[in-house]
């Protein structure tokens, strides 16, 4: 889950400014129940943790909305004020191909700070929660990237073209022209994230009416726009390929700095073909809820009264409450509504965008009751369900492991080469799945064994007492496909291969294979992390099922390890392959 730090001095300014008083002793008891759980709170600041699908909480301002409305200090609207505005944009046709969407707003006289150390707290705010939505929404910018820009700089109207890789303009930041192809292979966030930009043949561009550039979108800015310690007023693009991603984080930043006493103003963008649209929109979005679905899911009967209260906490509003009248008369989804049921029209913010479903309100309206003030009762509604084989088979296999003293742990599927195959001596098989833009020289490809990472997580607890005997199930990836695999590693003194074998057999016994089935031919040197003549092969019916040993000291200081270690790793489809037992 992301991790926001919020400072306490920031969030009582904006509550002042709303007419309400910050406490922040009391935000660790109730920020929880919000679906927020407080990982650090002191008199400075405080730490928490957010939902991935709660965006509109991650920046001071959006976070203080919110939560007026949970704590009912102020009633707050699900409608976003947006004053009509005189500015336009003029879309290119050949921005379909590189950037499809673009949608823009203008945000005036907004409270900066009353000094310097103010407005620059502001502004790395602001740049943080612009981060945060990239990441997040827009899925690292391909989604959806955002630009914010001093409003002073530049001239109306603005246009989104496409030009080609020779095109230069200064980079935000920058001391000179660069070209696009310039900025994509020599900037740094050209580098980062040069791969949105791949195999295009122009490239997006936003311009002023003096052609001076606003933007490279998803790239970077341009210089002439940076918001400095004097911006009041601001100018927003948002750009992408998905127009709820985009619609949402243009709404983020203008709440944001509405928040901070700025008046929105909406952009007509005109299109190719002549059609119009106006951004942001700022009316709520109407949401019908059957009443049965309510009361199916909390397993209770709720007044309307009840309803509006629990919804208002949400920052959301009930509009009405009445009998349908033309709706379906048969019913196939626990949302459809019948003639003559009862439905609640719930109105939710836009920039919620994580309410979808008539049962994401019902989940709202719980969190606005409080889960603790729920009703303790069994569900009526009869489920049958049959469990999945590969859920036998994973359990049989993890009561086995926990059987010998180990501990389930769960790591990353994200490795690299070198953990994967140089310092465990194993060879590489089949397609070898890259990660395109990894965060990290450590991660960079997808995983094709599993005992890489335990050793890693062995490394890390080196410090700690012995024995540590820890296993994972999980999934490695060969030939750009997913297998289940099961791995233990055990750093203990007195094990070696010996326990190892135990470990094997007993494994084996459990999951209904014949001791006289199996058959141990020992591994060929340097091959895999085994000391010489302390490793086998599994095989059974000439099928290998995977490999067990005492680890070559070589191979357990190329992870920092040094006492003695012995694992093994096994793939669980061929497991299932050479198995009789019918629940594996």
């Amino acid at each position: 889950m992301p991790t926001i730090t919020l400072e306490h001095e920031t969030l009582t300014k904006i509550q002042k400014n709303n007419g309400v008083v910050h406490d922040y002793i009391k935000w660790e008891n109730w920020l929880p129940k919000l679906g927020c759980p407080v990982e650090n709170n002191d008199e400075e600041k405080i730490e928490i943790e957010v939902f991935p699908d709660r965006p509109d909480l991650l920046s001071h301002e959006t976070m203080a909305k919110a939560i007026r409305s949970f704590l009912k200090l102020s009633k707050e609207s699900p409608d976003l004020e947006i004053l009509p505005g005189e500015n336009k944009i003029f879309v290119d046709n050949d921005t379909i191909n590189s950037r499809p969407i673009i949608m823009s707003a203008i945000v005036k006289g907004v409270d900066t700070g009353k000094d310097f150390d103010e407005k620059e707290k502001f502004i790395q705010s602001l740049m943080d929660h612009q981060e945060k939505l990239h990441l997040t929404l827009g899925r690292k910018r391909k989604f959806a990237s955002i630009g914010v820009h001093d409003l002073k700089m530049i001239n109306a109207p603005f246009r989104y073209i496409t030009v080609p890789s020779s095109f230069k303009f200064t980079p935000l930041g920058g001391e000179k022209n660069m070209s696009i192809d310039e900025i994509i292979f020599q900037h740094p966030k050209g580098i980062e994230y040069s791969n949105l930009v791949d195999n295009l043949k122009s490239y997006p561009i936003i311009l002023d009416s003096n052609d001076d550039v606003i933007s490279f979108p998803p790239i970077i800015n341009g210089k002439k726009t940076t918001v400095t310690q004097t911006t009041k007023d601001f100018f927003i693009d948002v750009t992408g390929w998905d127009s709820r991603a985009c619609e949402t984080c243009l709404l983020l930043m203008c709440l944001n700095l509405g928040e901070r006493g700025g008046k929105i103003e909406s952009l007509e963008i005109t299109y190719p073909n002549d059609s119009i649209i106006v951004t942001p929109v700022g009316e709520s979005v109407e949401h019908k809820v059957p009443d049965k679905l309510i009361k199916k899911i909390l397993g209770f009967d709720l007044t309307n009264k009840e309803i509006s209260e629990s919804i208002d906490k949400m920052g959301g509003e009930l509009s009405d409450s009445r009998t349908v009248t033309n709706g379906v008369n048969s019913s196939e989804r626990w949302s459809d509504c019948l003639v003559g049921d009862k439905e609640h029209i719930i109105s939710m913010p836009r920039w919620r965008s994580d309410i979808m479903h008539p049962i994401d309100i019902v989940e709202d309206i719980a969190i606005g009751i409080g889960y603790d003030n729920l009703k303790d009762d069994f569900s009526s509604i009869h489920l049958d369900a049959i469990p999945l084989e590969s859920a036998q088979r994973n359990r049989r296999i993890r009561e086995s492991l926990r059987s010998l003293g180990l501990q389930e742990t769960q790591s990353l599927t994200l490795s690299n080469e070198r953990d994967q195959f140089d310092k465990i001596r194993k060879d590489k098989t089949g397609i070898i799945t890259t990660i395109s833009n990894p965060i990290s020289k450590d991660h960079t490809i997808l995983r094709q064994y599993i005992l890489p990472s335990l050793m890693q997580l062995l490394a890390s607890n080196r410090h700690q007492e012995l024995p540590q005997r820890i296993y994972e199930l999980g999934f490695v990836v060969s030939d750009l496909k997913n297998q289940h695999s099961f791995s233990w590693a055990c750093a203990e003194v007195g094990g070696g291969f010996t326990a190892a074998k135990g470990f094997t057999q007993a494994l084996l016994r459990d999951l209904g294979i014949l001791n006289t089935e199996v058959i141990f031919e020992a591994t060929s040197e340097d091959n895999g992390p085994w000391l010489l003549g302390r490793g086998a092969k599994v095989i059974i019916r000439g099928i290998e099922i995977g490999q067990f040993g005492e680890i070559d000291p070589k191979v357990s200081i190329n992870f920092g390890l040094r006492s003695p270690i012995h694992a093994g790793e096994f793939d669980i489809e061929k497991i299932k392959e050479v198995s009789v037992d019918s629940l594996i």
